[in-house]
């Protein structure tokens, strides 16, 4: 699964994690038939030890090692089957066809894992630096030294040093980091705190304009149902589609990819393919259909294949993703595949925006792939990666971004964002609430008028 933008008016797909301080370390409940022994990933910065008694997870970056503080059996879904690979390495994987983890054997536990050296403030900070330094894959990218916040912290910190303070130096540490899939979360007297420094652009400029984002959310919503489809319009699957036909043109608008029925789990399409059969059963015959996730923030890369599923004749790479600093592991592949259900194989239009992020951007790159498509709005947010959740020891919640997904012709858009191929600025500076409806009228008279 992949995060997304903060709830506001159309809800997380995302389940927040509370933040506390950590529970006594526990021995996992075996959740798989992992051969005994210990485990380490290549990439991810996992490790598990596997004892007649269960499995117990352990988080490594650089010297440092520590059990993971959460009390479910497998907090991140990765141990739903093994394949043995070689007598010394095994593929995981929570779910067929999900992400695949490869795992290598170590000869014994390594010592830092059983270190019981308190974990003060100073520590966690070094921590929180080597743990960028190691499974951060674009800091070269975004120009990050870790050593130099690594020693920045250090002067602030000592194994003295409160929660207050310990918080104020991640903060700093991280403050720049420009990515929608950076996140701390953390407890700080008894309080709530976080840091999300990724905000899209568009975002930064509503609270600099001093626009609440519910209202300017409400506009964008306005302005599909009354001025792009003209009070003829249907909101569904628990508000997260919009659909109508405007004479020759279709429309679909996905704001997440998830969460389409508020009974069911985030992931369940149900709801999401009996709107789709609908939807694309009103733009069969349609000169073109424009397929609008310009403010779609994120959810399931597996909703973002099936839907790009919809509108595939044939199947095509999508992409091919891989953790990054996995030795001798070979890029998973993924692939779009033609729906048995009803598709529209005609002229589709992807329309995107710098708020267009996580499973919103993947399934930019799965619609990029096909032949029929044509990218048209602005350059995406630049955050593909899945999210990596590293919880610290003291119980507040890390997360950052720590895969490389590349495109069919072997592109990495990360964290530059996915140009279009055809320019048309979506939400301008100077009327980000019109601006939208304003584009894709402007995109469907093109369309309309343009000969067949």
């Amino acid at each position: 699964m992949k995060p997304c933008a903060r709830p506001l008016a159309w809800g997380l797909v995302c389940v927040a994690l509370a933040c506390a301080h950590a529970p006594s370390p526990v021995v996992q409940e075996a959740s798989t038939a992992l051969p005994r022994g210990v485990w380490r990933s290549r990439g991810y910065g996992r490790l598990f030890q596997v004892e007649a008694t269960g499995v117990t997870g352990f988080h490594v970056a650089g010297p440092f090692c520590y059990r993971d503080p959460r009390p479910e059996a497998d907090p991140d879904g990765w141990l739903g089957g093994h394949q043995r690979l070689t007598d010394d390495t095994l593929a995981v994987s929570g779910t067929p066809g999900g992400t695949r983890y490869v795992l290598e054997r170590l000869p014994a536990l390594p010592a830092a894992c059983e270190d019981r050296t308190p974990w003060t403030a100073d520590r966690l900070a070094a921590l929180t630096a080597e743990t960028f330094a190691t499974l951060y894959p674009t800091s070269a990218a975004r120009g990050l030294d870790w050593s130099a916040r690594a020693a920045t912290a250090a002067r602030r910190l000592d194994a003295s040093s409160d929660d207050a303070a310990l918080f104020e130096a991640l903060s700093e540490m991280l403050a720049d980091v420009d990515d929608a899939h950076v996140e701390l979360h953390a407890t700080v007297g008894g309080e709530p705190r976080e840091l999300t420094p990724g905000e899209a652009p568009t975002l930064r400029r509503l609270a600099r304009a001093d626009m609440d984002e519910r209202t300017w959310l409400r506009a964008y919503k306005r302005g599909i149902l009354e001025d792009i489809l003209r009070g003829t319009g249907r909101q569904v699957a628990n508000h997260r589609l919009f659909w109508g036909r405007v004479e020759d043109v279709g429309y679909l608008n996905v704001v997440t990819m998830g969460a389409f029925d508020a009974d069911a789990a985030p992931d369940d399409t149900t709801a999401l393919e009996a709107a789709l059969d609908e939807a694309l059963g009103a733009f069969q015959g349609a000169r073109a259909v424009i397929v609008d996730v310009s403010n779609n923030r994120g959810g399931y890369d597996g909703v973002s294949l099936r839907l790009a599923g919809r509108f595939a004749s044939e199947r095509r790479l999508a992409y091919t993703k891989v953790g990054f600093g996995a030795r001798d592991v070979a890029p998973q592949a993924f692939h779009v595949e033609p729906s048995p259900r009803v598709r529209y194989e005609g002229p589709v239009y992807l329309l995107t925006s710098d708020v267009t992020v996580s499973a919103g951007e993947v399934f930019t790159l799965a619609m990029r792939a096909l032949p029929n498509v044509r990218h048209v709005g602005t350059t995406t947010r630049g955050a593909l990666s899945d999210q990596l959740e590293k919880p610290l020891p003291n119980g507040w919640r890390l997360a950052l971004a720590g895969e490389v997904y590349r495109d069919a012709q072997g592109t990495d858009f990360e964290p530059r964002g996915i140009p279009p191929a055809m320019p048309l600025e979506v939400f301008p500076p100077d009327a980000p609430a019109q601006g939208h409806a304003r584009a894709v009228l402007r995109l469907m008279t093109a369309l309309a008028t343009a000969p067949r």
